[in-house]
């Protein structure tokens, strides 16, 4: 854009500083800054790049030629390119037009991907001649079959790959392997840029472009405004259309023109409907989005298209003035045959010198004349008394054309270019980016930073409302401080409380995950015990076991096998579970003790009393009773063990089943021999024992044993020790007011440094704003200004302070 108002030239950096304050605010850093930056970027920028997007064929190229009424971009119905135009303002002596090519890589891939989706098997190959000709039969043909080039997707596909071959053989010389080639207009010997518009709006010449930037002269392109010509969002390839998304959601984008096809096509199409959503999305467009309805022209020979039309946008779009409905065609071309006469046939022998020649010798008709003869008899727009035109049978199209402008002239074509409703578009946007635009985009960056301003007052004259009511003399700090002392330890005593109440709280509700893991370990280790002593338990040392303590007997029965059995199982996974709870308690107490070190109750309760009130000691204390109290329960629940299960011998039960299959297998004999071999039998059926009782243990009672013996020790531990807090008052007392003069002298000390960079933070704060008010002011933004702050109130006097203290210490 044109260069900002003197009062805007430092705008970048007094928001940065603006930022940059809010920034040194630990409390206010929460605030999303991205919109303030995105604002700060538009307002700032040089150019204003506004991004015409739609379907494919939506007549976005024939728009941006009415708006700026010269022929500049390449539009055609039915097959449009994957080219990206950019048109920037130049001085009339400077207009140019810079050409850059696709590569040939480029050029390939995109020939596969129209081949793909023709079915054609052929791979192309687009340097060979015979490829080339039986790819343009082949999709000749399937135009043929659908009609024309413009009846079908899959004919403009067909159209699209002829073209794109046509180009590539075309400008060969001037493409590259792997790069982009870009070429000045000078290259191509163009004098003006008529003629490199020309070469760039052929059909096969666009094709194999990549970019095409335009620099010409038109009020519309001024102050750094930039139109861009996007691919359709549903172009046969789809590397094109990406191009379309990928540049709308582009921080550079500013508006967008959204050019759609409800008037032709009666709805919106699904790509059209994401196309909107996703400008949405944009915070750098914000509401800078224009809704074009193109080809309205075709709404006015159809009642039910037209109420369809009407019905949308009533429905979807009526809160929004940026609607506007044209027809690009009638529009362009009303603007050039303008210039026109009888002499070149209103355009014919001019305007449309190459549409019409006939490949057998026979004069064509321009699509803009079929449209403007079927305007001057159907769409009821021209007024009968006013009007009275004919179309006669026996003329051709382009002979009633001659004849009705020869009648009627500009009076018709001014009525034409009117009912097109460009005119109206032209002056709506030129209006817009004219006298809308930059005010809007500095509105948009008051609107952003208006709740920074806000927040960054409040917290200044917060922070400076307490930092002056603070006491300013030492003895008087002295005095609150030690008037503070009683509700400081009890505090402390509550918030140390609360922190074991909390810690105690996660453990019941398996919230830490510390805990967690160390008790999974604790169950790992139970489980690959009881696996251990399966599978190395000797039935052999227990048949051993079993006959020593009866001396008198040569034999052993297989219940006292499996008595010794259970008794062995049950007292090793004691041992284990001893073992592993012992170190989850430790783990948990200096887990616990290292959370109550880093705490600001003990930070403070150290500054009190120059140690931790016995903490430490009662926590070490707790913790040997916990140690031992779930020493004792996990004692009792492996003593539990020694018991069969209760359905051990239930009838219908594997484990009966497994006992009777044993007890028939030792029977065999009466010596040692016939129960050692029954050992993988008696293994296995103290495995159906008690792989469901350590189960039982370690998923179900034991964590409930733990969670209990937790809870039972640390929240009366919690509640009294916060009482030894505070009865720990005269030794805080006394230690404190050995201390207490050194601290309120740092303290007045802080607080008066802290009340100076408060006060410098406003002064940088209000010298930002008010610049930035100047800027908004220059801009007629007088409703838009950012609060300063202000002298809204008187600091509390240190005689106030006194006074306030002295009746609070009476």
């Amino acid at each position: 854009m044109s260069d900002l108002p003197l009062q805007c030239k430092n705008l970048k950096d007094q928001v940065e500083s603006i930022l940059q304050l809010l920034q040194q605010e630990p409390t206010l850093r929460f605030q999303d800054i991205t919109p303030i930056q995105t604002s700060l970027s538009k307002a700032i920028s040089p150019k204003f790049e506004i991004v015409f997007a739609g379907a494919f064929s939506a007549g976005k190229s024939m728009l941006i030629n009415a708006l700026l009424e010269r022929e500049l971009l390449y539009s055609a119905e039915g097959h449009a390119t994957g080219t990206e135009c950019k048109i920037e303002y130049a001085e009339v002596d400077k207009e140019r037009v810079v050409l850059t090519f696709l590569s040939e890589a480029e050029i390939r891939e995109q020939a596969v991907s129209l081949c793909q989706q023709l079915g054609f098997k052929t791979v192309p190959n687009i340097n060979q001649a015979d490829v080339i000709n039986l790819l343009r039969q082949g999709c000749e043909a399937i135009i043929q079959q659908e009609g024309g080039e413009n009846k079908s997707e899959r004919a403009k596909q067909a159209k699209a790959l002829i073209l794109l071959l046509e180009g590539y053989i075309a400008n060969r010389d001037r493409i590259n392997t792997v790069n982009n080639a870009t070429y000045s207009m000078e290259q191509f010997n163009f004098s003006n840029l008529k003629e490199a518009a020309g070469y760039a709006r052929r059909g096969s010449n666009s094709a194999v472009l990549k970019r095409i930037e335009y620099y010409c002269n038109h009020p519309l392109l001024q102050d750094g405004n930039v139109i861009i010509d996007t691919p359709g969002i549903d172009a046969p390839v789809e590397k094109d259309a990406q191009v379309t998304y990928a540049k709308i959601q582009h921080p550079d984008t500013s508006a967008v023109v959204c050019v759609l096809k409800p008037a032709s096509a009666g709805e919106m199409t699904k790509e059209e409907t994401e196309l909107l959503e996703l400008m949405r999305e944009n915070g750098g467009v914000r509401d800078r989005v224009f809704y074009i309805f193109n080809r309205i022209d075709e709404t006015w020979y159809n009642t039910q298209l037209r109420q369809r039309l009407d019905d949308l946008i009533s429905g979807q779009f009526h809160n929004t003035s940026k609607v506007y409905k044209t027809s690009g065609l009638l529009g362009f071309y009303g603007s050039q045959i303008k210039q026109t006469s009888q002499q070149d046939r209103f355009g014919l022998d001019s305007v449309f010198a190459e549409s019409i020649k006939g490949l057998d010798g026979k004069e064509e008709t321009p699509q803009f004349v079929y449209a403007f003869n079927n305007y001057c008899v159907n769409s009821g727009k021209l007024s009968s008394s006013k009007f009275r035109v004919s179309v006669n049978g026996f003329e051709t199209p382009n002979q009633n054309y001659v004849r009705i402008l020869g009648d009627w002239g500009n009076e018709i074509i001014e009525q034409l270019i009117k009912d097109s409703g460009t005119e109206e578009f032209r002056t709506a946007i030129t209006r817009y980016l004219t006298e809308e635009k930059r005010p809007q985009l500095f509105k948009n960056l008051a609107d952003d930073l208006e709740d920074v301003c806000i927040n960054l007052k409040k917290h200044y004259q917060s922070v400076q409302r307490n930092l002056d009511s603070q006491p300013q003399e030492i003895e008087i700090m002295k005095v609150q401080e030690l008037q503070r002392l009683n509700q400081q330890l009890q505090q402390i005593g509550k918030d140390f409380n609360e922190h074991i109440t909390e810690e105690v709280n996660q453990i019941i509700n398996n919230s830490c995950d510390a805990f967690e893991a160390d008790f999974k370990q604790l169950q790992s280790r139970m489980i690959r015990r009881l696996d251990e002593l399966l599978d190395t338990f000797s039935v052999a040392s227990a048949y051993q076991r079993a006959t020593i303590s009866h001396p008198r007997n040569a034999t052993a029965p297989l219940i006292a096998i499996l008595v010794e059995a259970f008794y062995y199982l049950a007292n090793q996974l004691e041992d284990i579970l001893i073992e592993s709870s012992q170190q989850v308690v430790a783990n948990y107490f200096q887990r616990l003790i290292e959370k109550i070190r880093k705490s600001e109750y003990y930070r403070q309760l150290y500054r009190l009393l120059d140690n931790d009130g016995g903490i430490e000691q009662e926590i070490r204390m707790l913790e040997k009773g916990v140690a031992q109290a779930l020493f004792s329960a996990a004692s009792v629940e492996c003593d539990r063990f020694v018991r069969e299960s209760p359905r051990f011998y239930d009838e219908g039960t594997f484990s009966i089943y497994q006992f009777r299959q044993t007890l028939s297998q030792t029977s065999q004999g009466y010596d040692a021999e016939s129960i050692v071999e029954a050992e993988p039998a008696i293994r296995q059926l103290l495995k159906l024992d008690f792989e469901p009782k350590v189960s039982h243990t370690i998923r179900k009672s034991f964590r409930q044993t733990i969670n209990q013996t937790l809870k039972t020790h640390l929240l009366p531990m919690a509640d009294k020790q916060a009482d030894e807090i505070l009865q720990q008052y005269p030794q805080a007392r006394a230690y404190l007011e050995k201390t207490l003069e050194q601290e309120a002298e740092e303290k007045i000390a802080n607080n008066r440094q802290l009340l100076n960079a408060v006060k410098e933070n406003i002064i940088a704060y209000n010298s930002a704003v008010s610049n930035i008010n100047s800027c908004l002011q220059s801009m007629q933004l007088y409703n838009n200004l950012l609060p300063i702050i202000g002298d809204s109130f008187e600091p509390i006097s240190k005689f106030a302070n006194n006074e306030l203290l002295v009746s609070d210490m009476v």
